[in-house]
């Protein structure tokens, strides 16, 4: 077994390379340490909890050939291009260590004279003019027994492309307008000319295998020719389905909604004779599985405060990591039903 492996897609099929990286982080041996490198042609990747005709223009995206893939993490909807280089690093624990993965992606920039800086949590810039600009966020996931970092580079990404496709709310937009976020991102072309996929993905190459110091293959993947990943054949087709991508919808007879500082929730709810026939709520929270488990507590429950306030205590007695944005959620919603 190769301890170290890097994984490239010659794929820019978004349900590919999102089934190979679930694969990546919930199958393979932790024993190994991954990096894994991708890019998606024109998709809208939406948030585990999301509703896409609510988040998305559906419309115009089959009209300009636009796909919708729904990832299993939580968090909002993004647009991908091809100026998007994304790259996943996964490494069994102890070893896993984000700051290291970081590091190694500074490091690759280096090798292509930019320089570039961390900044807080999720983030990397570089100075344009005065002004620090984001190209690249990123997001974490651990389990008991390994830990996973991905995130995206913007390259030559097209950002007036955004608003065309992705629907916010207007509670959405005062709190995180697109117009400002365009003022703080910026394309690593902005720094350096003819930069591209091809020299970013050499550049990971050469500064991970520089920092374990090892010399191994590259291995490339494509839905035609993969490597031995378990079940990612069934993983694939999971991800390219209908049902997955924008399931089934009830008749809704009631929708709430409202926007939190740590996201926002939109409840659906079809009340028949008092009583909750059927629940959806959607969110862009980065944790969404407590208002998952809500909405499946609450049907057949009658549509008042009393009950819906019981099943709510429940669910932050038994969620201490989500224990304000529930208690936050409970008040808006006690006082949105009375």
């Amino acid at each position: 077994m190769n301890k170290t492996r890097i994984l490239v897609s010659t794929s820019n099929n978004p349900w590919f390379n999102l089934a190979v990286e679930e694969v990546i982080f919930e199958k393979m041996d932790p024993r190994q340490r991954v990096l894994f490198i991708w890019r998606n042609g024109d998709t809208v990747v939406i948030g585990r909890a999301q509703n896409p005709w609510r988040e998305c223009n559906v419309t115009r995206m089959e009209e300009d050939n636009v796909r919708l893939a729904r990832r299993r993490t939580g968090g909002g909807a993004v647009f991908q291009d091809m100026g998007n280089t994304n790259f996943t690093f996964m490494a069994g624990k102890p070893e896993y260590d984000k700051t290291e993965s970081t590091h190694i992606v500074l490091e690759a920039l280096k090798h292509l004279d930019i320089t570039a800086v961390a900044n807080g949590r999720n983030d990397l810039v570089v100075q344009e003019g005065d002004l620090p600009r984001k190209f690249s966020g990123s997001a974490y996931r651990e389990t008991q027994d390994r830990g996973f970092h991905h995130g995206t580079l913007l390259l030559h990404a097209d950002l007036n492309r955004l608003a065309g496709y992705l629907t916010p709310s207007p509670k959405k937009l005062a709190a995180k307008g697109i117009s400002s976020v365009r003022s703080r991102v910026t394309n690593l072309d902005q720094i350096r000319q003819g930069i591209n996929h091809d020299l970013v993905s050499g550049a990971l190459i050469e500064s991970y295998l520089d920092h374990f110091n090892v010399d191994v293959d590259v291995e490339y993947l494509s839905p035609y020719d993969h490597c031995d990943l378990p079940g990612l054949d069934e993983t694939f087709g999971r991800y390219s389905s209908w049902e997955w991508n924008f399931g089934k919808t009830p008749e809704f007879t009631h929708l709430l909604d409202e926007r939190f500082n740590w996201g926002g929730v939109e409840v659906f709810l079809n009340v028949t004779k008092g009583r909750i026939q059927d629940a959806r709520l959607y969110t862009d929270s980065l944790d969404p599985s407590p208002f998952e488990q809500l909405a499946e507590n609450i049907k057949g429950s009658g549509y008042n405060q009393t009950e819906l306030g019981a099943h709510l205590e429940l669910l932050i007695a038994n969620d201490h990591a989500n224990e304000n944005p529930l208690k936050e959620f409970r008040s808006w919603f006690m006082g949105a039903i009375a």
